[in-house]
């Protein structure tokens, strides 16, 4: 999810679920240690409980790098050992670490050594020509000797050779049997499974084996599915509506505004918050075209949120003539 799941698109998200765990976009260590930190790991407390994912292969830079992840106030520390981006592998760290366990383990022991805050482990099944069975549990049980208890799989392996990042989404099988077994024959690890998963309905099923679910790209492309994750999973509060999510967005919204935030920064997590429902073409639109434009302000989403619901009071006069009609 890098250059996806930014400070502005988690707190849009924590508006439609006050229980879900936010993670950050993956930094690299050299990101870290070296940029514009405030830019690169500013938060809104809003965002509670967020985790810092990192994406590294020195211990010694990943250890220092969790330190200020905690100082910073980060609630977890999440090593990625499963993006499969070229840009990830020419700088030797995401999922070509799934060949190296050992070097990974021992990545995990000097964050563990240097935090507080949990240490946690996103990775594939394996890579390239990897068993599968022989690669995911020889990195996980290595890990855990290292003193890291929470996983997060990615339910397919990633094809370093031959394939895009884009490819390496959809294209290899998944295996949510191999994961699920994972959890059964090591229960004492917290264990979440990913990939493919593009509904809460999907998501139900595996919580009845698994301890998490990470839903990526669907929450991102269909954010208002995130409003029924305290009811639905937690069994806590009220769904949140698409609606109800920009008036809580609003006041972040504002205040980003009058520090100088573009609009467009913001608004372009929001284009998939009414997915199928009336309305979402012209809201899509509207910020597309105008949230763009110089000195565009909180106007363009209250005119784009105006489509919407009239769009929604159109479609329920009609259905309302309709039933009388019958």
């Amino acid at each position: 999810m890098m250059d996806w799941t930014d400070r502005h698109c988690r707190v849009l998200h924590r508006t439609l679920s006050s229980r879900a765990l936010l993670y950050t976009e993956m930094l690299t260590t050299g990101a870290v240690l070296h940029g514009d930190r405030a830019r690169l790991l500013g938060f809104d407390v809003a965002e509670h409980p967020v985790a810092l994912q990192l994406g590294g292969s020195d211990p010694a830079d990943l250890a220092a790098a969790a330190v200020i992840g905690e100082a910073e106030g980060y609630d977890e520390i999440n090593l990625n050992v499963g993006c499969p981006s070229d840009r990830v592998q020419s700088g030797r760290f995401g999922a070509c670490l799934m060949r190296e366990p050992e070097l990974v383990a021992e990545c995990m022991a000097a964050m563990a050594a240097a935090v507080k805050v949990p240490v946690t482990v996103k990775c594939r099944i394996g890579v390239d020509d990897q068993d599968p069975e022989e690669s995911l549990f020889r990195l996980v049980d290595l890990c855990a000797q290292a003193g890291v208890t929470g996983f997060v799989v990615h339910a397919r392996k990633a094809w370093l050779k031959g394939l895009s990042p884009k490819e390496n989404r959809d294209v290899p099988p998944l295996d949510y049997g191999l994961v699920h077994r994972l959890k059964r024959e090591r229960p004492h690890l917290t264990i979440a499974i990913n990939g493919g998963i593009g509904s809460l309905g999907e998501a139900l099923p595996h919580l009845e084996v698994m301890d998490g679910v990470m839903l990526g790209r669907a929450a991102y492309h269909t954010p208002a599915l995130l409003g029924q994750v305290d009811r639905r999973v937690f069994g806590q509060g009220s769904d949140v509506g698409p609606a109800e999510a920009v008036e809580l967005y609003r006041p972040y919204v504002e205040r980003e505004l009058a520090g100088g935030t573009h609009l467009a920064a913001m608004t372009r997590h929001m284009l998939g918050l009414f997915h199928g429902l009336p309305g979402a073409r012209a809201w899509r639109r509207i910020l597309t075209v105008e949230g763009v434009k110089s000195g565009a302000g909180i106007e363009v989403i209250e005119a784009a949120l105006a489509q919407v619901l009239r769009a929604q009071d159109e479609r329920g006069a009609r259905r309302l003539e309709a039933g009388q009609a019958a």
